[in-house]
């Protein structure tokens, strides 16, 4: 195994947030994690088919594949480290079989069938974890972390470890400063999400006619009835609130309508 010494300045990154894990406050500081991982392979380039080249591949998609997964575990979200980190040391040793057999069987074998076929079962793998529950549909970052993990497994198990590392990264930083971005796009949006609750069908009509006695432009409107005595009905509609007044209050002149119970802002 040979190795080449790169003369460059090794890239700088700060400590930008940690993660506590378990009740044991154990402090493990994600992105400095990388920092130390991309450091050694930008100090070191393995290029040739060894034993180690084989072992940094499969270590780095050990590490991202964690990282991944404790980005959703510390959230208490589906797909934690355990099942990241499978599909990325899988789909690592599938583009690892494909490069062996292109060496040893040279021309017998097409490198991207093998890889396309992991992107395509790892969509089934997410699927499972996408839960619909009334209007409410859970689990699509669970599941497109999934695919993602499978992605970076697939770029190191080819050798591709820098993009690996910086597009793990990238999404790190993407998605901590997203709800930070949504809450503020959302606060100044004039659009609403609302969950009301009412006693019986003659407010949902009082509940349409001031909407469009409003000038409110109503994008939905789903209503589920009681499925047993003495349940309310419940109303989930997205709407466009009226210029020249707040959302609140808005949404106080909706709990006055009478049979409305209660007006909740999703």
């Amino acid at each position: 195994m040979t190795a080449t010494t790169r003369t460059a300045n090794i890239p700088v990154f700060k400590n930008i947030f940690a993660i506590n894990v378990s009740n044991n406050n154990i402090g493990i500081t994600l992105f400095n994690t990388i920092y130390v991982l991309y450091a050694l392979l930008y100090i070191i380039s393995f290029s040739e088919w060894s034993i180690s080249n084989i072992w940094i591949r499969i270590v780095v998609a050990t590490v991202l594949g964690i990282i991944i997964g404790l980005d959703r575990g510390v959230k208490r979200r589906g797909g934690g480290a355990r099942t990241t980190t499978t599909v990325c040391l899988g789909a690592a040793l599938i583009m690892l079989l494909e490069q062996y057999l292109m060496q040893t069987m040279p021309g017998t074998t097409d490198m991207t069938r093998m890889s396309a076929q992991v992107v395509s079962g790892v969509g089934f793998l997410g699927a499972g974890m996408i839960l619909v529950s009334g209007h409410q549909i859970k689990g699509l970052t669970s599941a497109a972390g999934i695919w993602f993990s499978a992605c970076v497994g697939l770029a190191a198990g080819i050798g591709f470890l820098d993009g690996a590392v910086i597009i793990t990264v990238i999404l790190l930083v993407v998605l901590h400063l997203i709800p930070y971005l949504e809450a503020h796009i959302y606060s100044h949006s004039r659009y609403m999400t609302l969950y009301l609750e009412v006693d019986d069908g003659r407010a949902i009509g009082d509940l349409l006619h001031k909407l469009k006695d409003d000038g409110c432009i109503i994008d939905t409107f789903d209503v589920d009835k009681p499925k047993a005595k003495g349940l309310y009905c419940t109303i989930l509609s997205v709407i466009y609130c009226p210029e020249g007044v707040s959302k609140e209050d808005y949404m106080l002149s909706l709990r006055d309508i009478e049979g409305v119970i209660s007006v909740y802002d999703m």
